[in-house]
């Protein structure tokens, strides 16, 4: 069993107000002139540190865009977006790589590289910090996949893995650097049940073990519980909030 302890080192600043995610009068436009829509209206919304936030909508409605934003993915020009108390809103390129390097990203899609082993797949969150040696590298690759439960499938290609597998290396390269902040979409989406409930499990345990903040965007009603908070968006706009 490994302890996991909270990495300050590469912290863009310290969290010293609680918010990891400060949002006002968030608008977002895709495209430009006669084509430009507005997908994202007026929205206003925080996270706070080491809470887990479930973020429901039908599709279309403008979840993932909203992910992409609070991950310096993608760029907003309108309202204002601080994320480790840094404002992404026509920020550099050079902060949003910073950024970036502090947040953990789950997709549906496992996005591994087949022709990288589990253990070299999560080794590669950790190449994004010059500090760490080849070795620490490599040794906290492995303790990351025996805490999600791989320890006998770390020299094993995607090839060989089930699709339950698959999502526990993702999460153990989501949470190997020890993230403040993750970000999870539709993560479950292409498991069964118990593969499902497995991997939010583990990806709440570990999180809270490291005290970062945990975004899932979901339509599984199945895994509601695991949320502190429930947010819903349609149609681009924030509709409720609960607690749980």
């Amino acid at each position: 069993m490994i302890t996991i302890t909270e990495n300050t080192n590469n912290n863009p600043e310290n969290l010293d107000n609680n918010k990891v995610v400060e949002i006002k009068n968030l608008d977002f436009y895709f495209g430009h002139g006669s084509i430009r829509k507005q997908i994202l209206f007026n929205i206003n919304l925080t996270l706070k540190k080491g809470e887990v936030v479930i973020l429901k909508g039908p599709s279309g409605s403008g979840k993932t865009t909203l992910l992409t934003l609070m991950g310096a993915l993608r760029s907003a020009s309108y309202g204002s977006l601080k994320v480790f108390n840094q404002e992404l809103i026509n920020a550099p390129e050079k902060l949003l790589i910073n950024i970036r390097k502090n947040i953990g990203y789950i997709f549906q899609a496992h996005n591994l590289l087949n022709s990288l082993t589990a253990r070299q797949n999560v080794q590669m969150s950790l190449e994004l910090h010059s500090q760490f040696s080849h070795e620490e590298v490599k040794q906290k690759s492995i303790e990351m996949l025996n805490a999600v439960g791989l320890g006998d499938r770390i020299n094993y290609y995607p090839e060989n893995l089930s699709g339950g597998q698959k999502q526990r290396v993702a999460i153990a390269r989501a949470l190997v650097s020890h993230p403040k902040m993750v970000l999870a979409d539709e993560p479950t989406a292409a498991l069964d049940s118990k593969s499902g409930r497995d991997v939010v499990d583990i990806m709440q345990k570990l999180a809270r073990q490291q005290g970062c903040t945990i975004l899932i965007v979901s339509h599984d009603d199945r895994i509601l519980d695991v949320a502190d908070r429930i947010i819903e968006l349609e149609d681009g706009k924030l509709l409720t909030e609960s607690q749980v």
